[in-house]
């Protein structure tokens, strides 16, 4: 007979805290912004967030050594170049097709996911994104609502 093992929420569960950022910004330029602000180091990782096999999200890291926490920026839309078949005037046409990393908020263009001890961090944190002129909103998300939190598991 064999053993079945189960993993339950409990166990996979991670406290942390998720930010919502609204910017105009491009993701280098917001990392900029972040690290003079916020005294981070974000850095670009090498390889992008994969969620699908061709779908990648730009995805930036700070490991707090200070506080003992981990940071990451995420890129809420990736573009997508897909080519069409058709047997018409515009055949092998390509488009564009916009996915997102969380698609319950499709309308946010970053987040700021912080793993961390400090439980009353987030409030702060928005308090200083709300200051930053390029930064048009900023605002904490209940992780536990999602229904694609599976992604925020990296």
């Amino acid at each position: 007979m064999v053993a079945v093992h189960r993993i339950t929420e409990d166990l996979c569960e991670d406290s942390f805290e998720l930010i919502a950022v609204h910017s105009s910004l491009e993701d280098y330029a917001l990392v900029y912004k972040l690290n003079f602000h916020l005294k981070s180091n974000f850095r670009r990782t090498s390889k992008d967030l994969e969620t699908m096999e061709h779908i990648s999200f730009p995805f930036f890291e700070w490991k707090d050594r200070v506080n003992d926490g981990y940071w990451n920026l995420i890129n809420n839309s990736s573009l997508i170049e897909e080519s069409m078949t058709r047997d018409n005037l515009f055949e092998d046409e390509t488009s564009v097709v916009t996915y997102h990393f969380l698609p319950e908020y499709k309308e946010v263009d970053y987040f700021l996911k912080i793993e961390q001890e400090d439980i009353d961090l987030g409030a702060n944190i928005v308090r200083i994104l709300n200051t930053i002129p390029q930064i048009m909103a900023a605002y904490t998300i209940e992780a536990d609502k999602l229904k694609s939190k599976k992604n925020l598991i990296f």
